[in-house]
């Protein structure tokens, strides 16, 4: 599965952006999805994820209170909005795909367990 993160930009802090991720495959519902980031200097962090129906999500606890991970199966796009931005937020965020037919009943989802990653989308948030 192809994806297409967007929405990213440039917010002050306490602001709200919401990123959009686009998938090309009409079997979009038997993808768990997940959101990461990287900043500078940094490796790639999870963020979020969401189960393939959109039943569970989870949620890092950096963000958790503040984000909400959702999907749209009707439109093949899974969604983060952010609210009440941090400084610390200000990263590459990046969409991923975890097949249901590589399912290992791992709950959440480890970063290698994504098999399809999108090209990322910059937030930057300015204090």
């Amino acid at each position: 599965v192809q994806l297409q993160a967007s929405g990213g930009g440039l917010v002050q802090a306490g602001g709200s952006l919401r990123l959009s991720c686009a998938a090309s495959r009409r079997t979009f519902s038997n993808y768990a999805l997940g959101w990461f980031r990287q900043a500078p200097g940094k490796d790639r962090k999870f963020v979020a994820t969401i189960t393939w129906s959109g039943g569970i999500t989870y949620y890092a606890d950096s963000v958790k209170g503040r984000f909400t991970i959702s999907r749209d199966n009707t439109k093949n796009t899974v969604y983060l909005q952010m609210n009440n931005l941090k400084p610390e937020d200000t990263a590459v965020y990046y969409c991923a795909a975890y097949s249901r037919s590589d399912y290992n009943n791992n709950w959440p989802p480890s970063e290698t367990d994504f098999g399809s990653w999108g090209r990322g989308t910059q937030v930057t948030v300015s204090s």
